[in-house]
Formats: structure tokens, sequence, C-alpha cells
């Protein structure tokens, strides 16, 4: 499943920035985020993740789009802000489906919506990833957070049932 990123949003909403005065620079933070995907996604969402930051205080000399190794990070330079970059993704997707969009803006999900793709608040997705990493710690085993690539359906399990109604309601 591909990954698309609010970029600022899921660092306020994860409390990787912090609200008001920061310590650090928005360099740091940026850096703080992708070290937090990097840690807590699989290889093969990473390499299907897109991370997207408003231009506004963006590096020096760094480019509009770059890979920070397999995750694509835009700046959205040409736009006026960020979601509007986003939205130009969604709806570009080739396959909106297969597309889950981490934002908790309403504007960005309700984008997603129209076409089919899945939206997650980013909070939310942020406690989702921490709850799978405590689990692989447990476990000894990573986990995707895409669902497993398969055609065949399968009745999900109580605890199942009960995750996702938690995650995204009735």
């Amino acid at each position: 499943m591909a990954i698309l990123i609010d970029g600022y949003n899921l660092m306020y909403g994860s409390g990787i920035l912090p609200l008001g005065k920061v310590p650090h620079t928005l360099q740091y933070y940026r850096q703080s985020l992708m070290r937090f995907l990097d840690e807590h996604l699989s290889a093969d969402d990473l390499a299907q993740t897109t991370v997207v930051f408003d231009a506004a205080e963006s590096p020096p000399g760094l480019p509009r789009h770059y890979a920070h190794g397999t995750v694509q990070v835009y700046y959205a330079a040409d736009h006026a802000e960020a979601d509007d970059l986003i939205e130009e993704l969604i709806e570009a997707d080739r396959l909106p489906q297969k597309l889950l969009v981490v934002s908790s803006d309403h504007r960005l999900q309700r984008a997603a919506q129209r076409r089919g793709a899945e939206c997650i608040d980013s909070d939310a997705w942020y406690d989702q990833l921490r709850e799978n990493k405590q689990r692989f710690d447990n476990d000894s085993t990573k986990k995707s957070v895409a669902p497993p690539a398969s055609d065949k359906q399968r009745e999900l399990s109580e605890e199942e049932v009960r995750r996702w109604l938690e995650e995204f309601g009735e």
C-alpha cells in the first residue's frame, strides 16, 4: 500500500514538532520524522512512502524533491501550501484504492475519500506505528502497516475487528 504523508501535520500530531517556540531548527525535526519512519516502517512500506512538506523554511540549497533512502520527500515550492501538492498527488495516483493518506486535515481526507483512498489522522497513525513497533520488539518479527498482498479474502478475528473499529469508527 502506498503511503502519502502530510509531513508537518504528522510532526505536530505526533509531538515530534512541539507547539510554540522550538529549541531546534525545522530541519532537525524533519530529520527526526525521517528517523522515526525508518525505525517504524518495513522496507516495503518505506519504498512506497512519500512525505510532503510546505516549502516555507525548507533547507537552503536542498532540491524540492529528493529521496531519503527509499522514501520520496517533496517540498511544495511551487504551491501555496503542502496541501495543494498532496491533493495533486492524490489525484494523480493510478491506484488510489491502494493509497493511504496520513493527515488530520479534513480537506485532504475528503480528497482521499473522493478517489477511494484510505485516510487516517496523523496522531492515530503515529500511535499505530508505535504500537506495531512494540509488538515487533516483543515478537521479533517486523510487520508491515500495509495489509498483506492477497487476492483471497479472509474473515477477521474479533480482535482485528475491534482494532479496526477503534481506528476508523463504525
